[in-house]
């Protein structure tokens, strides 16, 4: 018998957009661009984010990596560009930038990054709503990269982010989901699509998030440096969507005691001493 796949009858919806994949894919740090391109074509993400202030400028536009076509490249992958504000450390700054990306690809999508410490690279919380504030105002699809905090979160809501992005750990680390309390209390208490964005090391850290019920993960830095890009790819898109499935099929409750898989009634009909 033939099968659905999730995707069709599960799709993401992101301010109003459906998305066959729930992964979103970085496109930094590879070791080449067509090392690049064969992880895209495994993992299938939904969308493609681009820094246009951490690439060197280039004549024609901020294309960076220009000698080697890395702007033509994501255009001729065919998958949704998310453009990020990566490096932006004033609201202003951010402003900009966006605005920039928006000319430059065509597109309301926007990842609003505000850093406020360059050791962890943690968002500027202070000024991160008034950001996204503004962009939305402006026309902007923002999605967000925050901490786990429940307050700050609620107050994107509030200001029209129709998604949230909060961190799992400091970007690149790789330690995975540092504070599970506070993700699954996101989860509970926010009515909104969440995808966790930083900090991913593991397929299995996909996975986790997804069965707590996240809606998405953002990658780069554990697929980009990864022994094997295009497999370990492959690896997150399969353990996304197992995460994914597992939780709309509905986890057993944990027991505090063995349970038999197997229960015995009565006493049985067959003993080794039986003549």
């Amino acid at each position: 018998m033939k099968t659905t796949p999730l995707a069709d009858h599960d799709p993401l919806v992101l301010y109003g957009q459906t998305f066959r994949s729930r992964l979103l894919l970085g496109t930094a740090r590879y070791p080449s661009p067509d090392v690049l391109e064969a992880a895209v074509t495994r993992a299938r993400p939904a969308m493609l984010t681009a820094s246009l202030r951490r690439q060197t400028a280039a004549p024609g536009g901020p294309a960076g990596h220009s000698d080697n076509g890395f702007w033509a490249l994501l255009r001729q992958l065919g998958v949704p560009v998310l453009p990020n504000t990566a490096g932006c450390h004033g609201v202003e700054e951010v402003i900009a930038t966006a605005q920039m990306a928006r000319e430059l690809f065509d597109t309301p999508w926007i990842k609003l990054e505000l850093i406020g410490d360059d050791y962890t690279l943690q968002p500027d919380t202070l000024n991160l709503v008034d950001a996204a504030s503004r962009l939305i105002r402006d026309g902007f699809h923002v999605l967000p990269y925050c901490t786990e905090d429940l307050v700050l979160c609620q107050r994107l809501v509030d200001v029209g982010c129709q998604a949230v992005m909060p961190w799992a750990a400091p970007i690149g680390t790789g330690k995975g989901p540092m504070n599970p309390y506070a993700l699954q209390l996101l989860r509970e208490r926010l009515d909104v699509p969440l995808l966790v964005d930083a900090g991913l090391g593991l397929p299995s850290h996909a996975c986790q998030v997804m069965e707590w019920g996240y809606d998405g993960v953002l990658l780069n830095t554990a697929v980009a440096l990864a022994t094997d890009p295009v497999a370990m790819a492959g690896a997150f898109a399969d353990a996304v969507h197992a995460g994914r499935t597992a939780w709309r099929a509905g986890a057993m409750a944990a027991q505090d005691a063995a349970q038999p898989s197997t229960p015995v009634l009565g006493t049985p009909f067959w003993h080794h001493d039986a003549p």
